[in-house]
């Protein structure tokens, strides 16, 4: 099939096919999109001999990991523009220029290197939205778009809560994506792909619209085995005060303002609030905080490096995460691997990770409405350790059964599978 020869003693079905990952971010120990190029690329050479194309600019540290940890049936091609293209990333002013200008020079260098080694798949990881264009669904070959996200939306009753920033920032997102949607790389790659994954059910319903006819909801967040047995380290914590935390970075659609007024109005005189990160909406947050009365409760620690913010949410009781739109939300994982129960609003990424047993979702249907479920589940998960210890035990259980790399990247190799055979 597809022109390979099978080996030796290794069955039709079972040999190892020849795979393309186009992964712009890919980076060993990183998180968000360059963890998730990264994971995918170590995972499926696990089952298949992988070539990643991926920016020249991650090559330093991946030469320097494979190096310490060289992994077999794993190959990176690297390519970038030249030099001066490289202004319009600055700022991060031009990044999505920059993005569409790498994705055609990338495609040349894809298809050289199906002539010389006769790919036999091509699987598009990052950028995880759907919106952006892959020039790699044009190479002859069946291609298998994402998992993709993005189309989820901040529930418009949310927005009179956003100041200004926020407001035009959903304006130009909403415009973004709507252009997006008809740009004819986007169309081509949903109408070309044998198997198209999205990260939400918001995002599946996107892509049917623009003619994928296989989708599948998938989450493209996961943990690897070392960060799940890390973080299951930490202790079931019993003291009476409870800690509740938030990690992200400050903006206005991670909903921490919801977070800090909920905590306000479930009245725990004797419990914490931590937010671990930084952005434009800390002040507003700390006046917000002040307002409400509970300043001397709150403390923001501001932007940490990973290991030390995972190191402040292990040292916390509860996740409190209502982000609006949210993709993945990887935070809800880490902090479910770690035992801690999790809150959250019924959207996007959290809503696909959390369960009843692990946490509580909260209806998005108007601030008022949420901000007062969210203190209901502060009030029960302060009260009940016993609560609490179910719902970390079986988030543990959650995130090792469905949200391990290894676990991801066998359902990933088997859907390679079943597309080819």
């Amino acid at each position: 099939m597809l022109g390979l020869k099978v080996e030796d003693g290794m069955s039709e079905d079972r040999r190892r096919l020849k795979v393309l990952l186009s992964a712009y971010a890919c980076e060993p120990g990183g998180g968000s999109e360059p963890g998730v190029g990264w994971n995918m690329a170590r995972e499926m050479a696990k089952h298949h001999e992988v070539w990643v194309l991926t920016r020249a600019n991650n090559r330093s540290v991946i030469d320097a990991e494979l190096v310490c940890r060289p992994i077999q049936n794993l190959h990176f091609v690297y390519f970038d523009l030249p030099r001066w293209a490289k202004w319009w990333k600055r700022g991060r002013r031009g990044v999505q220029l920059y993005y569409y200008l790498w994705q055609l020079g990338a495609y040349r260098v894809a298809r050289m290197l199906h002539h010389r080694v006769g790919i036999d798949l091509v699987h598009h990881v990052t950028f995880v939205n759907y919106w952006k264009p892959s020039f790699s669904a044009l190479l002859p070959v069946p291609f298998i778009w994402g998992p993709v996200g993005g189309g989820e939306s901040a529930p418009k009753a949310f927005w009179d809560d956003f100041g200004f920033r926020g407001k035009v920032y959903e304006a130009a997102r909403d415009l973004a994506r709507w252009l997006g949607e008809h740009e004819p790389v986007v169309r081509i790659d949903a109408r070309r792909s044998v198997r198209a994954l999205a990260t939400t059910e918001e995002t599946a319903t996107r892509l049917r619209k623009l003619g994928a006819k296989n989708v599948r909801t998938y989450p493209e967040s996961g943990l690897s085995e070392e960060e799940i047995e890390r973080l299951g380290r930490r202790k079931m914590r019993g003291e009476d005060s409870v800690r509740f935390v938030s990690v992200g970075t400050l903006v206005h659609l991670k909903g921490f303002h919801l977070g800090l007024r909920a905590f306000a109005q479930a009245g725990l005189s004797d419990a914490e609030y931590w937010v671990v990160g930084d952005g434009p909406e800390r002040q507003r947050l700390q006046a917000l905080a002040k307002e409400q009365g509970i300043a001397h409760q709150v403390t923001f620690w501001g932007r940490l490096p990973r290991e030390d913010a995972l190191g402040k949410l292990g040292d916390c009781h509860v996740l409190v995460h209502p982000t609006l739109h949210d993709s993945g939300g990887w935070v809800c994982l880490e902090a479910m691997a770690a035992g801690c129960p999790v809150i959250c609003l019924d959207l996007g990424g959290p809503s696909v990770q959390v369960t009843e047993e692990t946490g509580f979702k909260v209806p998005a249907g108007t601030p008022e409405q949420a901000v007062k479920d969210l203190a209901v589940a502060m009030r029960m998960l302060s009260k009940d350790h016993d609560l609490r210890t179910r719902m970390g035990e079986a988030g543990r259980r959650r995130v090792d059964e469905h949200f391990s790399w290894p676990k991801k990247g066998v359902r990933v190799a088997e859907l390679y599978r079943e597309v080819l055979l």
